[in-house]
């Protein structure tokens, strides 16, 4: 099985201080015991945003870890993720915002494990199940 691992995950992993920093080495260790780990590049420009990350810290990362990057998002990921955006868009603005505001990436990397047959690992299970339904997830 591969697992995708979203944004959340890596960053509790690199904080020693989050409360789930712990649970998400715990969570990483099962899913490569299951298999493959893979992250999306809208991940790994995610985590590159964070202060004091480098190129070279996550290219690092990936290589030590065998946690693999696929850059590439075919057509079918992008539709799926604007798909569900717009979804989400449409239940925000009925709930009159009170739903967390997402940006599309979030939707970008749920339809890159679901396209690929991937699970998602992830801190945030209730965005990913109220937009993909079909998702495996694997919550930390």
């Amino acid at each position: 099985m591969t697992t995708a691992i979203d944004t959340n995950v890596l960053a509790a992993l690199w904080d020693a201080g989050d409360a789930l920093h712990g649970e998400a080495r715990k969570a990483l260790d099962a899913a490569l015991g299951r298999g493959t780990l893979v992250i999306s590049g809208v991940v790994y420009a995610e985590l590159l945003a964070a202060p004091g990350r480098t190129e070279e810290f996550l290219d690092e990362f990936c290589a030590d870890t065998g946690v693999g990057v696929e850059w590439e998002l075919e057509e079918r990921i992008w539709r799926m993720a604007g798909a569900a955006f717009r979804s989400y868009a449409a239940r925000r603005r009925k709930q009159k915002g009170t739903e967390p505001r997402r940006i599309l990436a979030d939707f970008l990397i749920g339809a890159h494990a679901l396209v690929k047959g991937y699970e998602l690992l992830t801190l945030d299970e209730r965005m990913y199940r109220a937009a993909y339904p079909r998702l495996r997830i694997v919550v930390v």
